[in-house]
């Protein structure tokens, strides 16, 4: 079977498939690539592993951090806990929550940075009706910028006050 052909089927499985997850089988969301076809992956429970991409997606499909895979554990590796059966596009993803499988943790709009945060361990809110805001973050990576006041004088006037 040749490269295109390869794809081609790789792809038109990807995308014509709307079977449910099956017994054993795991909705989680990518969080970030690791490299050599290893990901990170966070479950509905805010648990973290690493998962592997089989050989019939490599450099066929693409996935980036936010998509959602459905994961099949292994039992091979410590670090390496599942390996990617397949990859949920949106129409997908409809047809998952219209049959009721979908994890309720997903829905929820507690995601701040692509990286999941429990509800409990969110800051109260203050129920100003900015609901759908996610608190401020800072970014520690960057140098943060200090701000002075500035006054209505002008340095003359300072100087002439200094002088008097």
């Amino acid at each position: 079977m040749s490269k295109a052909t390869k794809r081609k089927h790789v792809v038109q499985e990807i995308l014509d498939d709307f079977s449910l997850p099956k017994e054993g089988d795991q909705i989680v969301k990518v969080v970030c690539s690791k490299g050599n076809n290893l990901h990170q992956v966070m479950t509905a429970g805010g648990e973290l592993f690493l998962v592997s991409m089989p050989t019939k997606f490599r450099k066929n499909v693409w996935i980036k951090r936010g998509d959602y895979v459905i994961v099949e554990p292994i039992d091979e590796g410590d670090k390496v806990k599942a390996e990617i059966v397949s990859i949920l596009y949106k129409d997908r993803i409809k047809y998952i929550k219209e049959e009721g499988q979908w994890p309720q943790a997903f829905d929820k709009k507690t995601v701040m940075s692509d990286v999941y945060i429990p509800e409990d361990l969110l800051p109260p809110s203050d129920d100003s009706g900015d609901e759908d805001i996610a608190p401020m973050v800072v970014n520690s990576n960057r140098v943060q910028p200090e701000y002075q006041e500035e006054s209505d004088e002008s340095e003359e006037e300072k100087e002439e006050e200094k002088e008097s």
